[in-house]
């Protein structure tokens, strides 16, 4: 595999492009099991990852007041929104690869090149079968008055659902949009509270009927322990959205190289690794999320959920739609 990785990567690092010894990672990417996506580039490179990790608008503000003077090389988060946030804030600079461009689909990169979906992570609808007889098909039947007090879901202020949001936004319109967050609103099974697990831990204990989640959250709990979860998994049955729609609503985990990278190419060497076969396997088998790169292999855990259709529209037009989303949270007085 690690052939694989050192000729995926023959033109940045064998060639010479690459000569600094050293990696700047800012990650709010917080899960032990990266450990290995950055030894095994150590490994292969000769490079050494010096990690500041931190919540994800922390370390934006943190960039923000460096400024000129950041030692930032790569900047590293999950979801669409603070990639574009740190975009916006021009943090982060445009990149030609055509490594890149030939492994991430497009749908899945700024339009700018500023930042790259290297992980996806699919918002599912999970339900309590034995509260829920017929659960919802699609993302919009969420609002549907027929499921009213049953609905658990995160607060407004979370990115996922800003994610999600922006994409009814970009689908439906902002009328569609603030409706279906309204008529979701009118659901809510209890305040918005917690994570995702808390999300399913509510269907185990059956003060949720429906609750929407990241896939990967269930996931981890067929991997490993998760307390709650996985020895209810019984009590948690799931619905893929939009099936012959849309299709599922997919967020990213990504990077970017920061706008004043000291090490710039080490830094663009470490965001096409992130889209070599090793290390988008990793991603599925130490994290439980799905690859960005079509044909790389699911881990059981991750296959486990089965297959369906993804939703396809550019992440980059979503990202456009995401203040117009906080927006419409605030004015349906979602917390």
């Amino acid at each position: 595999m690690k052939l694989a990785l050192t000729t995926l990567m023959a033109t940045t690092v064998l060639a010479g492009a690459v000569s600094a010894q050293e990696l700047n990672l800012y990650s709010s990417r917080h899960y032990e099991t990266d450990e290995r996506l950055y030894s095994d580039f150590t490994d292969a490179t000769g490079i050494t990852i010096n990690r500041i990790e931190g919540n994800a608008d922390e370390l934006i503000a943190r960039m923000e007041a460096e400024g000129v003077n950041s030692p930032a090389d790569v900047f590293l988060t999950a979801d669409t929104s603070r990639l574009q946030r740190a975009a916006d804030a021009g943090l982060l600079q445009p990149v030609e690869s055509e490594v890149l461009e030939a492994r991430i689909p497009s749908n899945l990169q700024d339009d700018e090149n500023q930042w790259f979906g290297f992980s996806q992570r699919a918002r599912i609808i999970f339900y309590n079968p034995e509260i829920v007889d017929t659960p919802p098909a699609t993302y919009a039947d969420l609002a549907d008055p027929a499921y009213q007090g049953l609905v658990c879901i995160r607060s407004s202020t979370n990115t996922y659902n800003q994610t999600l949001l922006a994409s009814i936004i970009e689908h439906e319109g902002e009328e569609a949009a603030t409706d279906w967050a309204e008529g979701v609103v009118a659901n809510f099974a209890r305040a918005p509270q917690g994570g995702d697990t808390d999300q399913l831990r509510g269907l185990v204990s059956g003060e949720c009927g429906i609750a929407v989640s990241n896939g990967y959250y269930f996931a981890r709990a067929v991997r490993r322990e998760v307390e709650g979860v996985s020895d209810s998994l019984d009590m948690i049955s799931w619905v893929f959205p939009n099936q012959g729609g849309r299709g599922v609503h997919m967020n990213l985990s990504g990077g970017g190289v920061a706008a004043h990278a000291p090490n710039r190419d080490a830094a663009v060497a470490f965001l096409e690794y992130l889209a070599s076969d090793q290390a988008q396997e990793y991603f599925s088998a130490g994290n439980d999320e799905f690859p960005v790169v079509e044909g790389v292999e699911l881990a059981p855990s991750v296959a486990y959920l089965g297959a369906f259709e993804t939703d396809d529209v550019n992440l980059s037009d979503v990202a456009d739609n995401i203040p117009t989303a906080q927006e419409i949270f605030n004015t349906v007085g979602w917390p």
